[in-house]
């Protein structure tokens, strides 16, 4: 008997920033001194009434197996949510809730996509897409964003990547690595083009109550697009919750139920005492959540400016999530050389622009999701790396 590994094993990605975080901590370990701006993980504690929301779960009992979509007090909470939020009508059925919003790409993709069909996905963009689509078998379609665009798309670039093998198309706004936002007349054409091809989405809106101006805009709410998007969503970004291992999905109820007879052959369920602790984040006061933001505008004002005044670097000012996704071209420098350079000699952890894809060439991303003091250090060692403008 062969004891190789199954050949899908060789088409899996990875998440570079746990990479790099180790890499860092291994420095730290030897005594140097590193700020860490590669992990996208929210500097705060959970808010105190979800925690003890949490604790009163666990004492009592909510410690078995509930059903594989959630718990009812949980599903009801988020259409609840979803409906003020989105103004998008869902019923409870409609929810899959799961250990974390990547487990909803997984269930996705893995539901729907077959050898052959294609998926568009955004390039830079979260690395686990990509990687998904490969192990799955699908072919995985880059729809570049681009720093003249706003990290946006053109419309008509985007059609002409459109196939009769098109099965999925994957958004995310805010985005994660670059902070950008979909513009309303954008989703409106890509609404039409769904109609018209008849294409699933797959809408990542994990970030979406970390917008600094405006209102969010979810492509389902937009005519002919409920029957055919799924919504992926968690509590990990603006309840401050990554540990908590808590996301959902909100879709047609027949894609739902076969996701969740994925969810049923690997995790079983999420535990119980987290969905209690999601309902009180839903359902209780926002003012932590809505203090968060405020701090992440602050930082990203610091960030950007201290950016912008580097020699040979220049920062759009995100309009969302946590992330800043500057242009190091001027450097002369590739992605991978600066980010190196920036961990061993200036002692600040960056991920390269690649990470996210090839269409990240020429940038870094830094998360401020970190102090002012931390952000500070950090601009002050990249100035002694770059110069001053």
């Amino acid at each position: 008997m062969s004891r190789a590994l199954a050949s899908r094993m060789g088409r899996l990605g990875t998440e570079t920033a746990f990479e790099v975080l180790a890499r860092a901590r291994a420095l730290e370990a030897q005594g140097k001194d590193i700020v860490h701006l590669e992990i996208g993980e929210p500097d705060f504690d959970t808010p105190a009434n979800i925690v003890q929301a949490g604790q009163k779960a666990l004492g009592a009992g909510h410690t078995h197996y509930v059903p594989a979509a959630g718990i009812p007090e949980l599903r009801q909470a988020i259409v609840a949510d979803s409906a003020k939020a989105r103004g998008i009508e869902h019923d409870p059925s409609e929810v899959l809730v799961c250990p974390g919003a990547k487990p909803v790409m997984f269930y996705m993709i893995l539901a729907l996509v077959e050898e052959g069909d294609e998926v568009l996905y955004p390039n830079p963009g979260f690395p686990i897409y990509e990687s998904m689509i490969r192990f799955a078998g699908g072919t995985a379609v880059p729809v570049p964003l681009l720093e003249q665009n706003e990290f946006g798309f053109d419309l008509a670039s985007f059609e002409k990547l459109l196939t009769p093998r098109t099965k999925l198309v994957i958004l995310n706004s805010p985005s994660n690595p670059t902070g950008g936002v979909l513009k309303p007349e954008l989703l409106d054409g890509i609404a039409q083009l769904a109609v018209k091809h008849d294409f699933w989405v797959l809408s990542d809106e994990i970030y979406c109550r970390v917008l600094y101006e405006g209102r969010h805009s979810s492509i389902a709410a937009l005519p002919g697009m409920r029957e055919r998007t799924v919504i992926l969503d968690g509590f990990s970004k603006i309840y401050s919750m990554t540990g908590w291992r808590l996301g959902y999905a909100l879709g047609p109820k027949a894609l739902v139920n076969e996701m969740t007879r994925l969810q049923v052959n690997s995790a079983s369920c999420t535990a119980p005492f987290t969905q209690f602790a999601g309902c009180e984040a839903l359902t209780g006061p926002q003012e932590v959540p809505a203090k968060m933001v405020a701090v992440f505008k602050e930082r990203r004002d610091r960030i950007v400016a201290g950016l912008n005044a580097l020699r040979g670097v220049s920062c759009l000012s995100p309009a969302g999530a946590f992330y800043a996704f500057p242009s190091i071209r001027g450097t002369g420098m590739k992605s991978q050389q600066c980010a190196d350079q920036l961990l061993h000699e200036a002692g600040v952890a960056v991920l390269p622009g690649t990470s996210f894809g090839a269409h990240g060439e020429g940038h870094i991303r830094l998360s401020y999701a970190n102090s002012m003091e931390n952000i500070d250090k950090a601009l002050v060692r990249m100035e002694r790396m770059f110069g001053r403008k």
